[in-house]
């Protein structure tokens, strides 16, 4: 192998080498930054590894929502119908936020409650993320007794 060609190869080596730690760190940082979309009632059987940074997706339970007085901390709970889940925040809430209304928001779990760290209120009467409507209604169809059939038969 002639110089020249060692340096060519030391050169593919040392650009590969490179973009394997570019692509190690890109990989790194997107995981670290994802965060899934948990209903109340998964987060309660257990879905939700521990001390994970998740959002948490349902309607805000109406008679739930209270305010400290004198400051932003609030508390309120999130149900996706089969289960309901408390949550605190200490920021301005958005304008939209209400209770009966869908809600996500992203945050971790600490000593039973759900501490958010952002919440996001549903724009308009009509819309439900479409990951969220998934989700809600497949907690409602788990739970349903099948209707039984008609009888088919002559008295």
């Amino acid at each position: 192998m002639t110089p020249t060609q060692r340096r060519r190869l030391l050169l593919v080596v040392l650009v590969l080498a490179v973009a394997g730690v570019a692509v190690a760190l890109v990989t790194a940082a997107l995981q670290r930054n994802i965060a899934y979309l948990y209903t109340p009632a998964e987060v309660q059987s257990g879905q939700v590894p521990a001390d994970a940074r998740f959002r948490l997706g349902g309607m805000v339970a109406k008679g739930s929502f209270k305010r400290e007085p004198g400051a932003l901390l609030a508390r309120f709970d999130v149900t996706d119908g089969d289960a309901v889940l408390p949550v605190t925040y200490d920021r301005i809430l958005p304008d939209l936020f209400r209770e009966g209304q869908a809600v996500v928001a992203t945050g971790r779990m600490a000593n039973g409650v759900f501490v958010a760290e952002d919440v996001l209120a549903k724009h308009d009467e009509t819309y439900m993320p479409k990951e969220l409507a998934d989700k809600m209604g497949q907690a409602h169809t788990k739970h349903q007794v099948p209707a039984t059939p008609p009888a088919t038969g002559t008295p």
